[in-house]
Order: structure tokens, then sequence, then C-alpha cells
């Protein structure tokens, strides 16, 4: 019988669809040391953003063949030395994708028209201060019309491109694979036979900085890089630049954030991960300009039971 590790935990959808088809799956979560003490007992490793699969962990699974993440992200993963053990290495890129795209809508609603700081003071002062508080949130803005650059448009870049050209925003996307027009697909849904499709060009990064109303990043990040976004590329930006990371914590530079934050350069960011998770810096989680999420971003029922269901798959596939 095939065991598999599911270290982070998995779906009930997932874990039924491979008992079904004969593996065993052990849920329980072991801690590092717990992990490599049990390692060898198992066929297959199923990991989400918690667990680190390091070459120790890998040189002790001596039955190891499969390393699974839940999600779109390998950072945790050593691929290189996966490669040279022969343990193959799949991932599910497309299955949260809707899921992380509504978030980061989430995010830009919020800071669109005040959410953050509304619900902050609404339950202290809404009860004595309701007009004063009106007037003060009485100035947001809509969403249709802005330019929203997406940095990083692979099936999450292209997801969040949908719901903002469906909300009647202009999106300007930039990706280093992209040199040539891109031909993209306005609905996953078939309409009558026949998908709308819309030509879009492609765009330089420094055009996205430049021209953008709110950015949102959705690009991989490996330990030890350096930011992709910091003072040089803030200082390209509008002035009242709406920032969204629900990519990587590291990608954007945070102390150079708080800084444009609070002179005026960014008015608002939405921020679902960051840099030293799990303990984000108070400094960050205290401003009023900053809409948080706790790594959430592809955490939603739908979106998981796909994931999982997707894994369940890959596996199945793999060793039968």
């Amino acid at each position: 019988m095939i065991k598999v590790l599911a270290n982070d935990g998995i779906k009930d959808s997932g874990k039924e669809l491979l008992e079904k088809n004969g593996f065993e799956v052990d849920t329980r979560f072991r801690d590092k040391e717990e992990l490599l003490r049990d390692i060898a007992s198992f066929d297959a490793l199923l990991v989400r953003s918690a667990t680190k699969v390091t070459p120790e962990v890998m040189d002790a699974g001596d039955r190891l063949k499969f390393i699974g993440r839940g999600g779109v992200g390998l950072d945790n993963i050593d691929l290189a030395y996966a490669e040279k053990k022969g343990i193959k290495v799949f991932n599910t890129p497309g299955a949260s994708s809707q899921s992380v795209a509504e978030l980061v809508m989430a995010h830009m609603y919020t800071g669109a028209r005040f959410l953050q700081d509304a619900n902050r003071k609404m339950p202290a002062e809404g009860h004595d201060k309701f007009k004063e508080l009106k007037k003060q949130y009485s100035k947001g803005r809509e969403l249709s019309g802005k330019t929203l650059g997406i940095v990083g448009f692979g099936r999450i870049g292209q997801a969040v491109g949908r719901l903002a050209l469906g909300v009647g925003m202009k999106i300007k996307p930039y990706d280093m694979l992209f040199k040539e027009t891109i031909h993209f697909e306005l609905s996953q849904i078939d309409c009558g036979g026949q998908v709308p499709m819309v030509s879009l060009r492609p765009n330089s990064l420094e055009d996205v900085l430049r021209e953008s109303d709110i950015i949102t990043f959705h690009i991989p990040f490996a330990s030890g890089s350096s930011y992709f976004i910091s003072n040089p590329e803030f200082e390209k930006m509008k002035k009242g630049v709406m920032i969204i990371n629900a990519a990587r914590g590291g990608v954007i530079d945070e102390q150079a954030l708080l800084d444009q934050l609070n002179s005026g350069k960014v008015s608002f960011t939405g921020l679902d991960v960051f840099e030293n998770e799990p303990h984000p810096r108070e400094d960050l989680l205290q401003h009023p300009r900053v809409s948080l999420t706790p790594h959430i971003g592809a955490s939603t029922t739908e979106g998981q039971d796909r994931v999982w269901i997707e894994m369940a798959h890959h596996l199945i596939k793999f060793f039968k």
C-alpha cells in the first residue's frame, strides 16, 4: 500500500479520493524532528507552506518518490535537490487562482472605500461620531476606470485581470515571459460555444509602475533574493498609488513601503503576505492605511477542494 503523509493537512475530498484508490493517508502534523524520524515510512509527502522540505528531509525519506505542494509556490521545497534525488515534485498552480484573485479584489475595494479604517473606528466611535465618520469616509473612489498594473500574468494574474475588467478597470499586465501580444480570455465560461477574447500588448515593468493607479503582484520570490520593489521602484509610481501583495513576503521591501505610506506616495496597501511570517512587524500591522489578511489568499472552501482533488489525481496517476 502506498503511504502518504499530508503533513500540513488535506481536505476530506482529496483524502477520500486517495483512500478510495487504495492509498493510506496520514494527516498528523510532524515538526522538523518528528518528520526526520518518520518520513522513511512514507512514499509521498504533501505540504502547504508550513513544512520545509529540505535536503535533510529528502535524505531521511528512503521510500520518498513524490512531493506535492498544495498551491502555487514551491519556495519551501529544495527543487534542485529533489531532482538530484529523483523525487518528483508537483504543485497545483491553477486550483486556487480564483480564490486569490477574489481576495485581491477585496483588498482593492477596501482601499478604495477606506473599509480597513472604518471597521476599526466604527465600533469605537460610530455611536457618538457617526456624522464625522460619514464625512471622513465620503471621499472614496470607484475602481471602474482605474488602471490596474498586474505584475506577473500567470494563472492568478489572469484571474485578477478577468475580475478587474468585469468591474470596468483597465489592465496593464507585465510578465517576463510575454514578449508579444497576449490573447487573453475574458471569461472562463463558454458563452454559447465561444469564449470572448481581448488582445493585450506587452508592457515594460517601468510602464506599469509609472502608469498604474493600483499595482498587484503575482510573482515568485526565492529566499535570499533582493527585493523586487523598493524605493527606486516606488519613485517611478504615481503619487497616491495603491499596492496589493498576495504573492510572497519579500517581493516588496516593507520598510520602503512604510516610508512611502507615511510620505503619501502610496495611499494604501493590501497585504496577505509578509517578510517575517508568522510574526509580521507591528508598525505595519497597526498602520491605518494598510488592509491585512494572514496569508489566506488560496484558503477558501472551494479553492482548497480543487487543490486537494487535483493533487490526489497527480498522486493516483503517478503511482498507478
